[in-house]
Formats: structure tokens, sequence, C-alpha cells
């Protein structure tokens, strides 16, 4: 639970770094390609390859390439779509597809799983919420797949980590994952990409190496192993959790303008779906010992 909250709190930042540094300023899929190429090199001198059965380093890469890669694909095409606060308006949909896919996979179905991601959702939805324009079906589509791969890439690192023995170091592993990510980023770049929107200045590369070195590379490892720490309801609502997070960090540095009862209501919605989670998880345990 620990690394998930650090990790909020560092993407929190991000969210603004990108909106003011880089957004219709660099190229997105060059912004991408250089997120995932930094944290794979963060990560490529404690690789050691023989750790990994080939079947398992296949299954890392492909988890990377979905949960990075081609999440970032859908999530920047969104932005040619939809508006921005749209686009974060959909976003909220994450943590059902957590809940259920992950019951999917491991083959149960946890019914208060399910509402407590609801219960998220309407928490973040408060915080977001405006209205959308008149044709934003195809733009709604495409944020989904983004959330489907976001989601689809921590419910499946979550049960691929169950099948490697604990004592298994998993930075010694993780490069796999990213240059899974670099396989979708780098033909994308080269195919969507725009040269002439490359950074132009020292704070933009600034932020590029930030988001690269420090988010992306040590964020992803963090969020991925605090979710294997976790059940599938907290990792559901802590998806959620980014967002009155990342608005306070903005109102608070960038000065941006934020409707402060709304971002307190659902924060505290986020909070009591979180609250439920715990309390239902120690009743169950508090079962099966007697």
């Amino acid at each position: 639970m620990s690394l998930l909250v650090l990790v909020t709190a560092l993407w929190a930042f991000s969210f603004s770094l990108i909106g003011v540094y880089l957004s219709g300023q660099v190229d997105s899929y060059f912004a991408v390609l250089m997120r995932v190429g930094l944290a794979f090199l963060v990560f490529l001198p404690l690789l050691r390859p023989r750790l990994l059965r080939p079947r398992q380093m296949v299954v890392l890469l492909g988890v990377g390439a979905l949960q990075l890669g081609v999440m970032y694909i859908f999530f920047y095409q969104s932005f040619l779509l939809l508006s921005v606060p749209e686009v974060l308006l959909f976003t909220i949909f994450t943590p059902i597809y957590i809940a259920l896919l992950d019951d999917l996979l491991f083959g149960r179905f946890t019914p208060f799983y399910l509402l407590t991601a609801i219960l998220a959702v309407i928490g973040a939805a408060v915080i977001r919420y405006q209205s959308v324009s008149e044709s934003f079906w195809a733009g709604f589509l495409v944020v989904q797949g983004a959330n489907l791969c976001f989601a689809l890439g921590q419910v499946g690192y979550r049960r691929f980590s169950a099948t490697l023995p604990d004592e298994l170091p998993r930075h010694s592993v993780f490069a796999w994952f990213y240059l899974g990510a670099l396989g979708v980023a780098l033909p994308a770049f080269f195919l969507l990409g725009n040269v002439q929107a490359l950074p132009t200045s020292g704070l933009q590369w600034g932020v590029l190496l930030w988001l690269g070195l420090v988010a992306s590379g040590l964020g992803f490892f963090m969020w991925n192993l605090g979710a294997v720490k976790v059940d599938a309801g907290t990792l559901a609502i802590m998806n959620n959790a980014l967002i009155p997070a990342g608005l306070l960090v903005n109102l608070v540095i960038w000065n941006r303008d934020a409707d402060l009862m709304r971002l307190a209501l659902g924060a505290v919605i986020i909070g009591l779906s979180l609250w439920l989670n715990h309390w239902w998880k120690k009743r169950q345990e508090a079962a099966l010992v007697s």
C-alpha cells in the first residue's frame, strides 16, 4: 500500500509537468519513446536474463507492451478526438476493469471489489465531471482502450508475479517489461511521430529526463511491485486516487483553478471506498481465523 501511495504522489506531479511544459509543444510519440527508453536504461544494468525462462520473458515483454506501449498509443490518440477534461473524465472507469479482470484471471468473483471500485469511480467523477461534447463516442472508445490496456497490464503482472518464486529479485528482470513497451513506442514514433516537434529547450529536456528516469522508470516498477502486495479492491481504488492528488499539486504549485469543494468531496468518497475495502478485507481475515 505504501508503494502505491508513494507512486501516486510521484505521478501527481507528472500530469502538471506534461500539461505545462510538453503538451502541444513536444511530439507526444517522441515523449512516449523518451519515457520508455530512459526507463529501460534505468533497469538494463540490473537485468539478469537467466533468472527467467524464455516463456516467462515473453510474458513480461507482453505485459510491458500492453500496460505501457499500447496504452500510451490509445491515450495520446484520444487527445485528437476529445478535450482534456473529457479524456480525464473517461479514465475513471479503470478501477472497474481492474476488479473484473483480476477476478477473471484468478478464477473468482468478488462483488465487494466491484462495489468499492464503482464507489471510487463516483468519487473521481465528482472531481472531474464536466459537460461533454455532443460527438464523443469514438473518443470514449479510444480512452476505454487505454483504460483496458492499463488494467490488463496491472492484473497481468499480478498474475505473472504470482508464478515467480518469492526470492526472485523483481528488479533483476523488470527491464524486460520496459523492453516490451519500447517495442511498441519505437515503431509508433517512426510511423506516426513528428520530427519537427522535438524538444527545443533545456527545460523540456529536463522534464523528459525526470519523467523517463523517475516517473516511468522508478514509478512503474514500484507501482507494479505494490500492485502485487495488495488485494484487487485496493489496487482498483488507488487507480483513481491519483485524480485528487494531481489536482491538488496543480492547484498548489501552478495556481490553476479548481473547485475545492468538489475536490474535497470526491477525495472523501475515494477515501471511503478505500476504508470500506480495508474493513471488508479485515472482516474476511477474521472470519477465516475463527
